[in-house]
């Protein structure tokens, strides 16, 4: 069974090509990267049209690099929902239009549940039941994962997500968009205890998260310092106390994850962790998590770097687990901006 995933839930136009004896066929990315640049921040109309620009084209050298036809191709799934409405219409509008014009199923995906199975993409991949670690732009969450379609959310955030605290910070900081991946790399140059950040929300029992109130410490910390800058006749904060401060800011935000964690693994008794999502690529986040499982006797499973951000590759995947359960869509076409996982059925 050979089928096509498209994502287009924010700013880049994710297509793929996966089949179930061979593995992933091909793989298509376009980013937007650029195009927001000058705005800071994703803008959803930029985004849709560039998305209608660029999906056919994508699909085209998809199957070009599969060496398939459309013949050769069983099934489309593309991304419903979590995401910008606009975006989220257009895979769904052109995916749901050619399975009907090859006269094949199609099925609208969770973008989440494609993060969440991308590490079942590389050759090394968890048993079910294991912890997933939802950390992006968009969503902070921990959910126990019985098998696809059984999930139950544990814990997330009660405000911003972690790589939306994150970008805020980094612009904070005179950063450039894309905020998240900036801040990462000036943290690598910071020098750890000269601040410390607190960990939200890890004083108390429970799983959600709070990073609302880190960025405004991160943002009285900058203003202190800036203040600090002027009055010795300075010309601003200096890279290395810019540098720190991303430091310490970044090691609150794995810090509190790490807390949580631990949590979650005592009360679960579940010693396999899946860490996906955008910020999943964070290196810092990758040796802190790996020490903890270390030290808990458990395994860590992460994506590939390519596949922790949006791609065709995971959604391709989800969609095939359920087209070969019999999944199908009618000829309606949804886009759903919030589409909580619990809300998922299992197959």
């Amino acid at each position: 069974m050979r089928v096509i995933g498209i994502e287009t839930s924010c700013d880049e136009t994710g297509i793929a090509i996966y089949c179930d004896e061979q593995g992933l066929m091909a793989h298509q990315l376009y980013s937007q990267v650029k195009l927001h640049a000058d705005y800071g921040g994703v803008v959803p109309e930029l985004a849709s049209r560039d998305h209608v620009r660029k999906i056919i084209p994508l699909i085209k050298a998809a199957l070009v690099e599969a060496g398939c036809t459309k013949d050769d191709i069983d099934g489309i799934a593309y991304t419903t929902g979590p995401g910008l409405v606009g975006a989220l219409m257009v895979g769904a509008t052109v995916g749901r239009s050619i399975a009907y014009a090859w006269d094949i199923p199609a099925l609208g995906i969770n973008h989440m549940e494609g993060h969440m199975l991308a590490p079942m993409l590389e050759e090394h991949t968890p048993d079910f039941p294991f912890l997933a670690m939802l950390v992006s732009g968009g969503h902070t969450q921990i959910v126990r994962v019985g098998g696809i379609g059984q999930y139950e959310l544990l814990g997330e955030s009660v405000d911003d997500a972690a790589g939306e605290a994150f970008d805020k910070t980094a612009k904070l900081l005179g950063l450039d968009y894309p905020g998240g991946p900036r801040l990462s790399a000036l943290a690598d140059k910071g020098v750890a205890g000269r601040y410390r950040f607190p960990r939200p929300m890890t004083d108390r029992p429970g799983l959600d998260f709070s990073f609302s109130g880190l960025k405004t410490f991160a943002a009285n910390t900058i203003a202190k310092e800036k203040k600090l800058a002027e009055e010795a006749g300075a010309d601003g904060v200096d890279e290395q106390t810019r540098a720190d401060i991303a430091f310490a800011f970044q090691d609150a935000v794995v810090d509190t994850i790490s807390i949580k964690l631990r949590r979650a693994i005592k009360e679960t008794g579940i010693k396999r962790l899946v860490v996906a999502g955008g910020v999943s690529a964070n290196k810092y986040l990758r040796i802190k998590l790996a020490e903890m499982m270390a030290k808990q006797n458990g395994e860590v499973f992460y994506p590939r770097i390519e596949f922790c951000t949006d791609n065709g590759a995971m959604i391709a995947y989800a969609g095939l687990q359920r087209l070969r359960h019999g999944g199908d869509d009618s000829l309606e076409i949804i886009a759903r901006p919030r589409w909580p996982l619990d809300q998922m059925d299992a197959i």
